[in-house]
Formats: structure tokens, sequence, C-alpha cells
């Protein structure tokens, strides 16, 4: 195993000096086992959204197509055996993600070195690359068999602390090579800046308009915003706008390690500085998590061990005769040429952790890996790669509503509703009161209930009817019993209620019309000649339509 990693760090560090015949850019990172695993998972699911329509794929396809890839670029698979449904499509998008993230992986470099050196001088054999990405190594045959996600309740330390540590690694990537989108990906929300699903899935869109890399869409729209002014800003509309505070604590997190990467000469002391920015923020973001805060600790405590000793054996090799290693080396007119200049030391001995870690050995558990039982970083519900490539689903509004709110609309609905009752003062009795609708006082009957009997002649017009239908308010009973409805005051008494001022009108009721059943009969018996004379008197004295009106008016 020592003979084989010895082998591969040869290997490595043969591609960083032959890189400008290999590569256009020489700040290239080298994606693992691990990466190369992740970036075929997100490769798969495109390949089945453009043909389903779901950003998803399974684990164990993923882990079929791996083995598949493998063989066939590293040309041990037979030239006649089949292939594997959508393969050309799945390879395809594979290899654009590694080009359009200026990344390159284990296999690329394989090749490369290949066909610099020639067959006869070959540091790593196929058979031996192809054992040690799938991790079939000899030591521990049962560990490349994946593990069910849903077997694990909690994560474990050691779990977190993988976690960690690709933390770190991304942010220091990210130094390094900015369109490394996958790095981005790791670090955009941890730790915990609310930067969720839905601001990635923005932030992806903006980058696919402008056909960038999301590194750039993103310091482009925070630019802009501090500093393009108001003519330059971006639209009210720009769906970015809603994530400005996190994107901007993002950006101002990765200018201060740019700052200590150029303002720092001494290449070890800067790299001590940039591990512990990282460490100090992780720990501020996941103060809750005793098992975040000690895989950072003990993360960065290894990070700045292992960076102080490879300055010292790259300062060792430079006296002997250099490292090989050359960054992009800044232009005499830039801007910044002094900043550069200053970081390139220490950009060489990054490129060099970032090597070794490339290098490690693959996670025995790809379930872990791949699936969303992963450790909680950023104090959000756990994800993987896959879920945050993944756009959320938009809500078309057509689901039903729960039956609870359901009944409880239903209920709202059926709910009597009650008007505002009116407040009546203490002299309410000088107000009449509101007209009640008719289908509660009159009742009228229907032609069926109406009496059929008819009287055979019209009955005599008595002073009682004759007061009803005059203009004046009345309220009385007549001699036949019969209730006749009047208006009445707020709190005048009400009919057919006992009591003494309903007696008093009775009684001066039935005296009135006693009186008027005299008159009558009086005037019953006398004689023609003075009922003639009583007839023209009232013919005299009634007047013409409108003419008490007149009188009134001209008596003044």
């Amino acid at each position: 195993m020592q003979a084989l990693g010895h082998a591969l760090t040869q290997m490595v560090k043969t591609f960083r000096q032959e890189c400008p015949q290999l590569q256009q850019s020489e700040r290239t990172t080298v994606h693992g086992a691990d990466a190369m695993l992740l970036v075929l998972q997100l490769a798969m699911a495109d390949v089945s959204k453009q043909k389903s329509g779901e950003f998803k794929v399974a684990l164990s396809d993923v882990l079929m197509v791996w083995k598949h890839l493998l063989l066939h670029k590293l040309h041990l698979q037979p030239p006649g055996a089949a292939r594997l449904e959508n393969y050309d499509l799945i390879l395809e998008a594979y290899e654009g993600f590694l080009k359009r993230t200026n990344t390159v992986d284990l296999v690329d470099i394989f090749s490369g070195c290949k066909e610099l050196r020639g067959d006869s001088e070959e540091v790593v054999s196929p058979v031996q690359l192809f054992e040690f990405l799938t991790g079939n190594t000899g030591d521990s045959p049962a560990s490349s068999m994946p593990s069910t996600p849903s077997s694990k309740s909690r994560p474990c330390s050691s779990q977190v602390k993988v976690a960690v540590r690709r933390v770190f690694c991304s942010y220091l990537s990210l130094l390094i090579n900015t369109k490394n989108d996958l790095a981005l990906a790791l670090t955009l929300d941890v730790p915990s800046r609310s930067l969720g699903r839905q601001t990635f899935t923005d932030l992806k869109h903006a980058a696919q308009n402008s056909s960038t890399s999301l590194f750039l869409a993103l310091t482009s729209f925070v630019r802009a915003i501090q500093l393009g002014g108001k003519g330059y800003a971006p639209a009210e509309s720009d769906p970015l706008r809603k994530h400005v505070k996190g994107l901007s604590s993002f950006v101002q997190f990765l200018d201060n390690l740019e700052e200590i990467l150029g303002e720092t000469p001494d290449p070890s002391v800067c790299g001590t500085k940039l591990v512990s920015a990282i460490r100090a923020a992780l720990v501020k973001g996941c103060s809750g998590e005793e098992a975040v805060r000690a895989a950072a600790e003990e993360t960065a405590a290894e990070l700045k061990d292992r960076l102080c000793q490879l300055y010292r054996i790259q300062k060792a090799t430079s006296l002997a005769g250099g490292t090989g290693i050359s960054p992009a080396r800044p232009k005499a007119y830039a801007v910044n040429h002094a900043t550069a200049y200053g970081g390139r030391e220490t950009v060489k001995l990054l490129m060099a952790l970032l090597d070794e870690e490339a290098l490690a050995p693959p996670c025995a558990n790809k379930a872990e890996l791949l699936s969303e039982d992963q450790p909680v970083l950023n104090g959000s519900e756990g994800t993987c790669v896959l879920t945050l490539f993944r756009s959320p689903e938009v809500s078309t509004g057509s689901s039903p509503e729960p039956l609870k709110k359901r009944v409880q609309s239903r209920l709202d609905l059926l709910k009597l509703k009650v008007g505002p009752r009116s407040i009546r003062s203490q002299f309410a009795c000088t107000y009449r009161d509101q007209e009640p609708p008719l289908n509660r006082v009159l009742h009228f009957p229907s032609t069926s209930q109406a009496p059929t009997c008819v009287h055979p002649a019209p009955k005599p017009k008595t002073a009682a009817l004759e007061v009803l239908a005059s203009d004046k308010p009345s309220s009385f009973e007549c001699h036949t019993g019969t209730r006749v409805l009047a208006p009445r005051s707020g709190n005048a008494p009400l009919r057919g209620v006992p009591g003494p001022d309903n007696a008093k009108m009775t009684k001066g009721i039935k005296r009135k019309q006693a009186d008027v059943d005299v008159e009558n009969v009086q005037r019953d018996n006398e004689p023609p000649e003075k009922m003639k004379q009583r007839t023209k008197t009232k013919a005299k004295k009634k007047l013409i339509a409108g003419q008490a009106t007149l009188s009134s008016f001209f008596r003044v």
C-alpha cells in the first residue's frame, strides 16, 4: 500500500511539472476518488433529467456506472463489451463538468503522464489504479460494500471529521481555482449563512444564463450591489436580491482569505493563518455542535502541521533544483501584481496539500458519501450534493389542503353572520323602531285559507273605521275584537301585555266608542229635514284641496 501511494505521488508530481503541456491553466485542481464519484452522480442525474424530467439517480446505478467508467477510461474493458444505457451521454456530461470547472481526475492524470513518458515508464499500472479508486486494495475487501443509509440514525465522530476536513480543503481550493463549482457547493452555506437550496438554485440559473462559473456569477452580483451604483445595480426582480445578506457574507469571508494570502509573505505563516480563519468561522457558526467543534480543532491542528512539513520539503527541494510547481504568473502591468507575487509561494504550498488530499483512500461506505444521511454542519437539515444541485419543486397549487384546514374553512362558511348590534340611547322612546321584515309581522292568509262565505251586504262604515282611515296615528281595538296595527314608539307598551297603562287605555277607548254609538242612534232618530240641514252645513264647511295650507300661510 505504501509503494502504491508513493507511486501515485510521483505521478501527480510529474503532472505538475508538465502541466503546461497538458492543461491550459496552471491552477487546475485534482479530483480524488470521492470527488470523482460525486461528479459522476451529478452527471447521471443531469442525464436522467433530460430523459425523464427528474434530477435523481439510484445509488446502485451510480456504483454500477462508476465501475464501468473506470474500466472504460483505463482501457481494461474489452472493446466488444456491451455498454450501459445512456452511457455516452453520461460520459459526455462527466467530461463537460470537469472541463467547465477547470479540474481533472486521477485517470486523466494517469493518461497524460502515460503519453508523456511512454508505455515503458509506467509508474502505476491501470489495474493498480483501478483497485485504488474502487477501494479494492486487498486490505479490507468488505469495505467497498455500501451500507444502507437508513441504518445510521446519527453520524459518528469520524464521519463528522471527514466532512469537516472536506470543507477545509474546499475553502483552500477556491483560493486556487475559483471555477471549482463542487468546492463552492460544499462551502456556500457552511457555516450557516441562511443560504439553502433555493439560493443555490438561483445562483446556478444565473451562472447558466451568463455562461460563467458559480463563483463568478456570485461575485459579479455582489460587486454590482456594492459598487455598481444606481445605473448598474441588478434589477429588483433579480432572484438573487432575496439572498443579498448571505451572499455578501460569503464573498466577504473569501475576500478576507485573499487578503491573508496576499499580505503574508511567509508561506507557512500564511497557511497557518488561512486554516485558523476557516476554523474560527466553523466554530463560530456551529457553536451548538460539540462534535463539529472538536473535529474543526483537530483538523486545523493536523493541517497546520502538514503545511509546515510541506513547506520545509519544498524549501529543501527548491535549493536542490525547484519544485516544478508553477502557478499562474502575474503580469507586470496588472494592478494587483504585488499581491499576486506575494502569494505565489503560498499557492504552491496549498496546491501540494490539495494534491495529497486527492490521493487519500476513497470512502469505504459509498452510501455515506452519496446519500442524504450526512453530518449536519450548517445548523439545518443534512443534505448531500445531489440534493443541493436539484432544484426545489415549485408548488402548482393543485395539491389539496390538509383535511383539518378544509373542515375549518367549511365551518367558517356555515357560521351565522351576526350583524352589529345598534346602541340605543336613553331617549330611544322618541325614535321610531326600525321596521321589521314582513315575514315576521304580517301574516296574510293564503287563498286556500280565506273564508268562502260572502256577506249579502257591506257593513256600515263606523266611526272606528273612519279614525283608522285617517292620517293620525292611533292605537285601539274595535268592538268586533279585531286588532289594528299602528306605529308605536320604542318604549310604548305592547299589545296584549297586561299592565296598568294598557287597562286605562282600554277603558278610554270603550268610553269613546259608547259616545259614538249614542250619537249614531240620535242621528238615526232625527227627522229628514234636520238631516238635510246638517248635510248642507257639512258641505259648506268642507275645504278644497290645498285650501288649509294657503289659509295657514296668509293667516300672518
